[in-house]
C-alpha cells in the first residue's frame, strides 16, 4: 500500500506539473481581477464544506460503527434536536444568500466602467465576428484589424459587439469574462489592461466547423506605443473596401490582417437596442417616451 501511494503521488504531481495555469486566475485588469477573486472565494467556501462534511462522516462512520456496539443494543427512540435542525437548514442558506449578495454585487461592477479609469475618455472599439473571423474597428483612428487587438494600457475600453453570422462569444479570460455577439444587435463589454502584455482572445461560443481555430491575439502597450502603431498603420497599410470586406465576410480562416478606414462607413453595425448599457444612464426623457409608448400599446 505504501508503495502504491508513493506511486500514485508522483504520477499525480508529474502530471499537474505540465498544467498550463489557468488564465481566469491571471488576471491583468481590474474585471478579471474581481471575477479570479470570485472564483477563488467560492472555490475556497466549497473546499470548506467539503471538508467539514467528509470529516463528519469519517467521524460518524468509526464512532458508530456496527462492530463496537453489543449484539442486543437497541438505538435509543430521539424525536429530533431543534439545533440541529436549525444548524442544517440555517448554514446552508446564509452561504446560499452571501453568494447570491457577492455575484449581484460582481455583475454590477464587471458590467459597469472600470473604477479609476475616469481621467482618459474610453477607447472604443467595434468587434464583430464572421465564419470564423474577427474584426476589429477602431472609428476613431480611423482603422481596422483582421484577427488581432492591438490596445493601450491604463486606459478603460468600450467594445461594441456584434455578428455577421451566427452567435458569437468575445472572451479574453485575462481582461475579464465573456459576452455574446449577436446578429441583430450591439451589446457592449468594458474592460481595461493594467499592464502591457500579450494575452490570448476566442470565441467561447461554438459557431460551427470553424469553431476551434476562431481566436485572435490581443496586444496591450502604452499610450506612445499604441499612438505610433496606429501612425505606423494609417501610413503603411491599404484602405478597406466594400469589396474587400465582402469578401473577408466568407467562410474560411485567414491570418491577421491590417487596413486603414473602417467597414463601418459602408455595412454599419445592428441598430437594435444595446442591451448593455447601464440602466443607470437611462434619462428621464428615455423613460418618458418609453411610457408614453407603453400606454399608446395598451
Amino acid at each position: 500500500m505504501k508503495w502504491t501511494l508513493m506511486v500514485a503521488m508522483t504520477m499525480f504531481a508529474t502530471i499537474l506539473s505540465g498544467c498550463e495555469p489557468l488564465l481566469v486566475l491571471d488576471p491583468k485588469g481590474p474585471q478579471a481581477a474581481r471575477q479570479a477573486s470570485d472564483i477563488l472565494m467560492s472555490i475556497g467556501i466549497m473546499s470548506g464544506i467539503v471538508i467539514v462534511v467528509f470529516t463528519m462522516l469519517v467521524y460518524m462512520l468509526v464512532k458508530y460503527r456496527a462492530s463496537k456496539q453489543k449484539a442486543d443494543y437497541e438505538p435509543p427512540h430521539i424525536e429530533g434536536n431543534i439545533w440541529v435542525e436549525v444548524i442544517m437548514v440555517g448554514i446552508p442558506v446564509l452561504i446560499v444568500a452571501f453568494l447570491s449578495f457577492v455575484s449581484v454585487q460582481s455583475n454590477y461592477i464587471v458590467e459597469a466602467k472600470p473604477i479609476g479609469y475616469d481621467d482618459k475618455e474610453p477607447l472604443v472599439v467595434y468587434a464583430s465576428s464572421s465564419n470564423w473571423k474577427w474584426h476589429f474597428s477602431y472609428p476613431e483612428e480611423g482603422i481596422e484589424t483582421v484577427n488581432y487587438l492591438y490596445i493601450p494600457t491604463d486606459r478603460a475600453l468600450e467594445f461594441k459587439l456584434y455578428s455577421y453570422g451566427p452567435i458569437t462569444s468575445f472572451w479574453i479570460p485575462q481582461l475579464g469574462g465573456q459576452k455574446y455577439a449577436m446578429a441583430d444587435m450591439v451589446t457592449t463589454l468594458h474592460l481595461a489592461a493594467d499592464v502591457p502584455g500579450e494575452f490570448m482572445g476566442r470565441n467561447a461560443n461554438f459557431s460551427g466547423k470553424g469553431f476551434a481555430e476562431n481566436t485572435f491575439n490581443v496586444t496591450a502597450m502604452s499610450q506612445e506605443d499604441f499612438d505610433d502603431w496606429v501612425k505606423e498603420v494609417k501610413e503603411t497599410a491599404k484602405p478597406i473596401t466594400e469589396k474587400k470586406f465582402k469578401d473577408l465576410l466568407e467562410p474560411g480562416h485567414l491570418g491577421q490582417q491590417t487596413y486603414t478606414g473602417t467597414h463601418l462607413e459602408f455595412s454599419p453595425p445592428p441598430t437594435g437596442h444595446d442591451h448593455s448599457e447601464e440602466s443607470s444612464e437611462t434619462t428621464e426623457s428615455d423613460t418618458d417616451s418609453h411610457s408614453q409608448h407603453e400606454n399608446m400599446n395598451h
